[in-house]
């Protein structure tokens, strides 16, 4: 037996569906020699109660039996139109136990979903060798439904892309507080995406097919602020000739996303408040109170608490607003994400512009991770964007980023101080990736980019010169 088989073996839970107490105690001990966990169950409903509590990898089971044979358990573990009581389970690979004269039994026992058959009296290395075999088969049909399950889950997040651990953080939460209406607050610097988490948070709730309307707080005065946020009446200042709903009212029954919400000012701060608590807004020019329907999300990059020390917003509004926070990290910390999110841009501009997708240069690329990126993902967009508009090559490489990239300090080249004597080409090695590992903060992957080689070669040359 391999070693990825024996490790399999120690890892492995057998059940073992059996109702001849003989061979039960056979078929266990052949399978616990082996090194398989076995667990026993003297009927199809036993062998039910025992996969709905816990999780096994493959089922050994007889076909005939008292109380549920093995066709029913096998067509129980089949879910589908055909069979309404089926338990909905992930249904470990199942092989059966036949007699002599029983290969039509057999055969239909494969038709319901069986992976293989044995005649009793088994033989021990076929046993042995069919379970091995099927435990392997478990081992990746769980491996492909995670990974579709990932795919899934990262395909239903819409425009926002990565895979870093802060990134399935920020999936987690937009699962959990899409389904209900609680009010939102998407922290943030500027070009992290927050009107993007927004708009994702609205198309996966249960209002997706009402209207998401945004406004950005810091982008008009005060008055005119207070207008579009709430509406005004005909007459209510010098050239409002009619009446105007504003965004909550337009936004009634879906979404409304209020960017830059540290912008807006203490004067209105106090209806914003009541809107937010009562649901109910009082346009500019009017007394009478509108009942307003509105899942509200908001949006800052600065610190809120600071700006409520300061005086500068309302305590009593921030805690309004702070009942869910989402808090977007920048670019800079997820550098992992960089190559995803610049392989998505590639794809978008390449449709846009009508050309062939581009690559990036591996020297190109690692210039783009190393670079800080001040304004986060939407400044990566524009390079990606300008590289296209600009760049005659099929190809994005070195020159094809603007200077500011090309000159950042993270651009620059391992410096090492190799002294007045020209070092050996070991030693020049050994020196280089020291200074990465330095550079990088002891973080592999970013070291091995950095040398411009993979991770796998990197590993081998720190155990060569003993770096462990």
């Amino acid at each position: 037996m391999t070693a990825g088989a024996a490790a399999r073996s120690r890892a492995a839970r057998i059940l073992l569906v059996e109702d001849e107490p003989n061979m039960a105690r056979t078929l266990a001990k052949i399978l616990e020699r082996r090194g398989y966990t076995v667990a026993t169950a003297a009927n199809g409903q036993e062998a039910l109660d025992q996969l709905a509590a816990e999780r096994f990898h493959v089922v050994v089971t007889d076909l005939n039996m008292p109380v549920m044979d093995g066709m029913q358990l096998l067509r129980r573990l089949q879910p589908g139109p055909a069979h309404p009581g089926a338990r909905r389970m992930i249904s470990p690979p199942t092989v059966v136990l036949t007699g002599h004269g029983s290969t039509q039994a057999a055969v239909e026992a494969m038709k319901l979903g069986a992976h293989d058959y044995l005649v009793k009296p088994c033989n021990p290395d076929e046993l042995l060798m069919t379970i091995e075999n099927l435990v392997h088969v478990g081992d990746l049909e769980r491996e492909n439904q995670r990974l579709r399950a990932e795919v899934a889950r990262t395909q239903g997040f819409g425009e926002i892309v990565g895979q870093s651990p802060a990134m399935l953080a920020v999936y987690r939460t937009i699962d959990a507080v899409a389904r209900n209406t609680s009010t939102i607050l998407i922290a943030g610097e500027s070009g992290t995406g927050k009107e993007l988490v927004a708009r994702t948070i609205h198309t996966r709730g249960p209002r997706a097919d009402r209207p998401f309307l945004v406004m950005n707080c810091g982008a008009v005065s005060d008055t005119l602020l207070d207008s579009q946020l709430f509406g005004h009446r005909r007459g209510a200042f010098t050239g409002a000739i009619a009446d105007n709903e504003g965004v909550f009212q337009a936004a009634d029954g879906g979404s409304l996303f209020l960017d830059e919400i540290t912008d807006t000012p203490l004067s209105l701060q106090v209806k914003f408040l009541r809107a937010v608590q009562e649901r109910e807004i009082v346009p500019l020019g009017s007394t009478r109170p509108i009942k307003v329907d509105v899942r509200l999300m908001a949006a800052t990059n600065r610190d809120l608490e600071a700006e409520v020390r300061a005086d500068r917003f309302r305590s009593d509004l921030y805690y309004r607003l702070n009942v869910v926070q989402i808090t977007l990290p920048p670019l800079r910390e997820r550098r992992d994400d960089i190559p995803l999110l610049a392989a998505e841009y590639i794809r978008r501009y390449s449709r846009s512009f009508n050309v062939a997708p581009r690559t990036i240069e591996p020297a190109a690329l690692e210039c783009l991770q190393r670079y800080d990126w001040p304004g986060n993902v939407r400044e990566l967009q524009n390079v990606i964007e300008r590289c296209f508009a600009l760049a005659p090559s099929a190809n994005i490489d070195l020159e094809s980023l603007p200077p500011r990239l090309r000159a950042s300090p993270g651009s620059a080249a391992p410096a090492v101080d190799f002294g007045a004597e020209l070092p050996s080409l070991q030693t020049a090695e050994r020196s280089l990736i020291i200074a990465a590992l330095r550079q990088s903060a002891g973080n592999k992957n970013q070291a091995a980019r950095m040398l411009g080689i993979d991770r796998q070669r990197l590993y081998r040359k720190l155990e060569k010169y003993h770096l462990e």
